[in-house]
Parts: C-alpha cells; structure tokens; sequence
C-alpha cells in the first residue's frame, strides 16, 4: 500500500498551465508523475495535454517531451525505447500519454503494433470520451446516449472496450484508473514501471467543458463513476482478470448507486428520457454480470 507522505516533494507539472478549470487531465499527470519520478519522457501526440504543456519556453511540465502527430505515439514511444536501448539507457520509464480520441479510434493501429512487439514501455490513454481538444466531437469512447457536437441527439452506440482490446494482444499489465482514487491509481503506474514489455492504462477522465459539469465537482464526478459501477477499477495481470479493492463491492448490484446519479449531473445527458436511462442502467448490469464471472480468472492464455 502506497503512502501518499512518501511520494517525492518535488513537482513535475508547474502551476499556471492552460488546462481547463477542474481538469483531471491535469491532476493525473501530476500522479503519473509522483509514481513515476524524473527519469520520465512523454510521448504525446495531439491532444489537451499539448495544450497543458504549454509551448516552449513555457511548458509545464519539468521533464522531457516528444509531440507527435496524432495517430503515432505507440511508433513513435516505440522508436524513443530503441533510441534509449541502443545507447544502454533502461532506467527511463517511456510513456505514451494520449487521450481517447488518440488511442481508440487514430492511435490504435500505432498502439497495436507496439503491442505485438511487446515494446517496453507504459501507454496510457486519458479518455474524456470525446475529442475534447477539438470540440467535443463523438469518439470511439463516447458512451451511449451522450450528447457531443457531431451526436446532438445522443450517441447510440456504445463505448468501445479498449481494455479488453489490448488484452486480447496478451500483453503482461493492463488496468483501469480514477485520479478521483489517488492511492490506487499511484499503486498502479509504480507497479506498470516495474513490468517489462508493454503496459496499457486507461484513465477516466471528467472534463468539465465537453460533459458540461461544474468545474468544482471534477473529483466527485471520477467517484460517482466508480460507485454507480460506470467505470470499473480492474486489472489484467497475465492474463488474469481481477477486480480491484475499491470496485469489489460493487459485485453486490445493492451496493451500486443508481446510474442516474451520475448522468444527472452531467448536460451531455439531459436529454435522455427515464427509459433511455434504464437502457444505460442494464447495460451497466450486464456488464457486471460479465465481470462477475471473469473475476480472478485468466481470460488470456
């Protein structure tokens, strides 16, 4: 159990970026960071985080970074671990940091390949479920029935499983994360450094503007997803699939929150109906009945 007071003092990510009030893009890389430590380099291609960078001489963050075009983090990560390898360089943690849009939909044929040849290094999508750094646009990510500019009506299909995605490529960690759930999400990035071959971690991110909430309840919003069983804490370590601590009493359906409480929140969901959120509620059921049974058990081979 990581102890929050034995994290590093020092910040990585400087104060007075452009990031939007009550960005949790911002707050999980200042996480990432305090697991990670200095000996980091970010590969990040268009996206908010190239926006809270900043421009030199004004980035905010206090380690090196790679801007590359949008669908080549997994090529261009890939690229930055051999250049480090060949000059016998192994304890820098290389980490392709890209948003939903990036990943799921641009990215995942770049993020594929570095899979399948099992490159040594961390990708982590930050997913606001929506091409936030363009307009909120529907992505691959955005869930269903949320309004964006290009579903005014709602989206009507559901959110891609990237999760399940990358373990199909039997890589040896993946695991989902909240920054609304500091401790967890530490414990997991320390524990993706310490595996060799590629990480996948994938982060809720609550963005104020695209799904139209109160900049002050960013966190809040991040533990409504959990405790309403939206998002599941979960890793697959080997192949085996494992629920994590602060989602395990979420098996018991009694234990859930209604899904409602969360989308009410949000003005990307005002327009749903009481059946639409229904619709929302059993899939979220049924979802739950899947992990149910995959709980601590290897779905990989």
């Amino acid at each position: 159990m990581v102890s929050l007071k034995e994290l590093a003092k020092e910040e990585l990510i400087l104060p007075g970026n452009a990031s939007c009030a009550g960005c949790t893009t911002n707050l999980s890389v200042k996480l990432a960071l305090k697991a990670l430590g200095k000996k980091t380099i970010f590969v990040v291609p268009a996206c908010c985080t190239s926006v809270l960078q900043g421009v030199f001489p004004l980035s905010s963050l206090n380690i090196p970074v790679l801007n590359v075009p949008f669908a080549s983090t997994g090529a261009a990560a890939s690229g930055v671990v051999a250049g480090l390898r060949a000059q016998g360089i192994e304890d820098i943690a290389v980490v392709g940091w890209a948003g939903d849009g990036g990943t799921v939909d641009i990215g995942i044929q770049a993020l594929s390949g570095a899979a399948e040849r099992g490159t040594d290094f961390i990708y982590v999508c930050y997913d606001n479920e929506a091409y936030g750094n363009t307009g909120m646009q529907r992505s691959g990510s955005t869930p269903l029935g949320a309004w964006t500019t290009t579903t005014p009506k709602g989206k009507a299909e559901s959110k891609k499983d990237m999760p399940l995605i990358m373990a199909a490529h039997k890589i040896p960690y993946i695991a989902t994360l909240s920054p609304s759930y500091p401790t967890d999400f530490i414990e997991k990035f320390q524990k993706a450094k310490e595996i060799r071959g590629t990480k996948y971690l994938h982060i809720l991110g609550p963005c104020p503007p695209g799904w139209r909430t109160d900049p002050s309840i960013s966190v809040e919003m991040g533990r409504l997803a959990v405790q309403t069983g939206s998002w599941t804490l979960f890793e697959i370590e080997k192949g085996t699939f494992s629920i994590s601590t602060l989602s395990t009493q979420f098996l018991d359906k009694t234990k859930r929150k209604p899904v409602q409480n969360y989308l009410e929140k949000q003005g990307r969901f005002r327009h749903l109906t009481p059946q639409e959120i229904n619709r929302i509620q059993l899939k979220i059921d049924e979802t739950w009945e899947y992990y149910s049974k995959i709980n601590q058990t290897k779905i990989c081979p």
